[in-house]
């Protein structure tokens, strides 16, 4: 059972729950329910980005790892759609928490949203674009003049920032759909993918004059965080006016950040089980794409610089600047002032690193090393 791994934390945590009995981290009309001791668990919605997938992966381990039951919360995970933006959602008080790229929360605070970044779980960008080997594309620069695919929905920022840093010039962007059939169609010159996921999709594809898979020296790759221009994508949000003026939502906050860590240290050290656990959830991607995915997700999380969630100040002022310099195609900004200081603190999570790592649990993960991961023809 790997939940011996908490156990001093959890103690503390059950006596804490039991001082706050009848108390709810808010946002949602559930029912309380009682973990196996008879302690009441406090009900707590974390909204999810996109749907389920081993992108989430940390998170469904921790729930179905029992971690957040330990640690006295019920924790329901809802899964993200196209319509739904996960800050918003929580700004309304619709969910407790949310998961969601920085930039995209920096837009909605500038809009009004009161959210506070309180566990910067990716500290790796996942973006890249993605051409034919025989294109000529290496660099930014070379997009000059090309069909660049692009997302949208706020997934483009790193794109133009790279664009921009380059002076590129002449280029068309082309609304591009969530997958590369653009690209194997050769209807653009290059397309957005992640790295755990459309990247994947290509190498999945059969290669009509081989009759195998495409392999990745059949693309060039350009990967932001190489050329500078990467920005902080998923983390765990939290509502500011109550991290403020609600004691139980605080001290739940830590525990959800306590139980996720877990959840990650989890999908590191056997990306199959996360694999296996967003299956059980209910996703339908295949099975090698699923375990790819987790794969490549731990080398955005590992290894960790100060431990998994600690907001690095460098890494979060370069996102900042790049969302203020930066220009899409119609001219418009990520934000167009600084974000307050409330819009990320590492007070919440620094005290659920202090637990683990009081414990003797590793969250920085230097040692880690992803595992090979072969691909199936559509990712079965």
């Amino acid at each position: 059972m790997k939940r011996n791994r908490i156990a001093a934390f959890a103690a503390a945590a059950a006596a804490t729950a039991l001082a706050l009995a009848g108390c709810t981290a808010g946002g949602t009309d559930r029912g309380e329910a009682t973990d196996g001791g008879g302690g009441e668990l406090t009900p707590v919605t974390l909204q999810l980005q996109w749907l389920t997938q081993a992108q989430f992966g940390g998170y469904y381990l921790a729930k179905a790892n029992g971690y957040w039951e330990d640690l006295g919360l019920d924790v329901e995970i809802i899964p993200g759609a196209v319509d739904i933006v996960p800050q918003d959602v929580l700004a309304a008080g619709d969910v407790d928490f949310a998961i969601a790229w920085v930039p995209k929360a920096l837009a909605s605070i500038e809009a009004g949203a009161n959210i506070t970044n309180i566990a910067q779980i990716f500290e790796r960008s996942g973006t890249l674009q993605v051409s034919w080997a025989d294109s000529g594309i290496e660099t930014p620069a070379d997009l000059s003049g090309k069909q660049v695919g692009s997302w949208g929905f706020g997934n483009e920022w790193e794109l133009f920032a790279g664009l921009t840093e380059a002076n590129a010039s002449g280029y068309t962007i082309v609304q591009q759909n969530f997958d590369m059939n653009a690209l194997l169609n050769k209807e653009i010159d290059a397309a957005q993918a992640m790295t755990y996921n459309e990247y994947a999709q290509l190498l999945e594809a059969v290669n009509p004059e081989t009759g195998e898979l495409y392999q990745p020296e059949d693309f060039s790759v350009i990967d932001w965080n190489e050329v500078g221009t990467s920005m902080l994508q998923d983390a765990i949000w939290a509502n500011t006016e109550r991290l403020e003026s609600d004691e139980a939502y605080a001290d739940t906050a830590v525990k959800l950040i306590q139980g996720a860590i877990l959840g990650w240290i989890d999908q590191r050290d056997d990306p199959q089980a996360a694999a296996d656990a967003v299956t059980e959830a209910g996703s339908t991607l295949g099975t090698s794409h699923q375990l790819w995915m987790a794969n490549e997700i731990n080398k955005l999380i590992w290894p960790s610089t100060s431990g998994v969630g600690h907001i690095n100040e460098d890494q979060w002022n370069a996102t900042v600047e790049m969302a203020l310099a930066t220009k899409n195609q119609d001219g418009a900004q990520v934000i167009t002032t600084d974000p307050p200081a409330s819009a990320f603190t590492n007070d919440y999570v620094d005290q659920a690193l202090e637990a683990l790592e009081a414990d003797g649990v590793d969250v920085r993960g230097e040692d880690f090393a992803p595992v090979d991961v072969e691909l199936q023809e559509g990712g079965n």
